[in-house]
């Protein structure tokens, strides 16, 4: 780690807030009675339903099917019977789902089998196992993998970037998994480069994890191919064309996808979850969750069956404290408060942080006094400031002259910006009308 650290420019630096689950290890959560899972947890079309009321599932059954080309997807994290197939509240909305109740047997699905001769798999077939386990992109943007492995012809791609940088503050899942199961992360890259014919991939991790530096540089001693790439701790340093930068020193255009450049990026717990499906024939049921912030009484990091609801796995630290005020689904900046803590676990999510009034009390918003901090910040080179100006006053072309598309929605303009404006929030409200206008 002498070296110096990777980075980009732009980026602001808020407080990590990760003291309190970082050297907490990973512990299994209890499953519930009831779980509920959405047949939306990924960007693209729900994924269609193959089980009715009073079916009887295992663990691992595939319970939903792609219904497009950018879909994925979806299994039963239990076994036991299908109460409901009907729309219920989550994250995003009312969603379809499907209800079962847990008969406690955890019987697994008998189709589930381990690949014994994994160095004869081709790349095609490696992008099957990987589509038919419903993995998605597990940082927060669940993009279905199995698409993003098949870019555009034109696009050659030669570098595989495992994200693990984890710059969203208070979350740790990703962390404690490369510490204490860095061998997974290293297999799953292993199966990622062959399924994309690619003959170099680096693993990004920030400077302020040594333990997980040294782990993971452990486990891919051995592969001549693979290097941890030590980035410099800086938010947003996690998202797609910063790591690029970063790591490479190449520039995605606007409007184009990293395989414009060459390379694709897969996040770390995503790579876990592909080595665990192309190995082993386990689909995507469960991931870590870190449970979080000052109004939960007993932090930690979990290993949650997907369709457990928030509400469970915070009784399983816990419970909150009194004065919690807020819940959010994700970390501080670019996660989603949430009005109801009986929406489910997904494939996305990377964190339950809950919070206190200190850390949620509104303040007021000021007039931009145009001091330009919020353009020294942006990640991507935008003029957030003018982008909300368009958006305020209801002039979506001036917004799309200044590129509000390009936003990555990472909050940083917010964090920076000395007036308090909710800078985001103007974003993603006019991204909602320009693409209300498109349709």
């Amino acid at each position: 780690m002498s070296r110096r650290a990777l980075s980009f420019k732009g980026g602001v630096h808020p407080d990590c807030s990760k003291d309190m689950t970082q050297d907490l290890k990973i512990r299994k959560a209890e499953i519930p009675s009831i779980i509920e899972i959405p047949l939306v947890q990924h960007i693209g079309a729900p994924a269609h339903s193959l089980v009715n009321i009073g079916d009887q599932v295992k663990a691992g059954q595939k319970i939903g099917a792609c219904a497009g080309h950018i879909s994925a997807n979806i299994h039963s994290s239990v076994s036991g019977k299908v109460l409901a197939v009907e729309p219920r509240l989550q994250a995003a909305g009312m969603i379809p789902t499907v209800v079962i109740e847990n008969d406690g047997k955890d019987e697994w699905d008998p189709g589930i089998k381990e690949n014994e001769y994994i160095e004869n798999l081709t790349a095609v077939e490696i992008i099957e196992i990987i589509k038919e386990a419903g993995v998605v992109g597990m940082g927060g943007a669940t993009f279905p993998t199995h698409v993003k492995l098949n870019p555009p012809k034109e696009h050659k791609i030669d570098r595989l970037i495992i994200n693990g940088a984890e710059c969203e503050p208070y979350l740790t899942s990703d962390y404690r998994f490369m510490v204490e199961m860095p061998e997974h992360v290293v297999n799953g890259t292993k199966a990622l480069m062959k399924a994309l014919g690619v003959k170099k991939a680096d693993i990004g991790i920030e400077d302020n994890k040594p333990e997980a530096i040294r782990a993971v540089q452990g486990a891919c001693s051995k592969e001549n191919d693979i290097e941890v790439a030590v980035l410099k701790t800086k938010y947003p340093q996690g998202g797609e064309k910063q790591l690029i930068k970063a790591v490479t020193g190449r520039e995605v255009p606007s409007g184009q996808l990293p395989s414009a450049v060459g390379c694709v990026v897969i996040n770390a717990g995503t790579a876990s979850a592909i080595y665990k499906a192309v190995n082993y024939g386990v689909p995507l049921i469960e991931r870590v969750v870190t449970v979080t912030g000052k109004g939960v009484k007993n932090p930690g990091n979990l290993l949650v069956r997907i369709g457990t609801p928030f509400r469970e796995v915070i009784e399983q630290c816990g419970g909150l404290v009194e004065g919690c005020t807020k819940i959010i689904s994700g970390g501080p900046m670019m996660g989603i408060a949430q009005y109801s803590a009986d929406i489910s676990v997904i494939k996305g999510t990377s964190g339950i942080l809950a919070l206190v009034e200190e850390n949620t009390a509104l303040t007021k918003e000021y007039p931009c006094i145009k001091c330009a901090r919020c353009i020294d910040a942006c990640p991507i080179g935008l003029m957030p400031l003018k982008i909300v100006q368009g958006v305020q006053n209801a002039n979506l072309d001036e917004a799309i002259e200044a590129n509000i598309m390009d936003c990555i929605e990472c909050g940083g303009c917010t964090f920076i910006c000395p007036a308090k404006r909710p800078l985001l929030q103007y974003i993603r409200i006019g991204k909602i009308k320009v693409r209300s206008r498109k349709s």
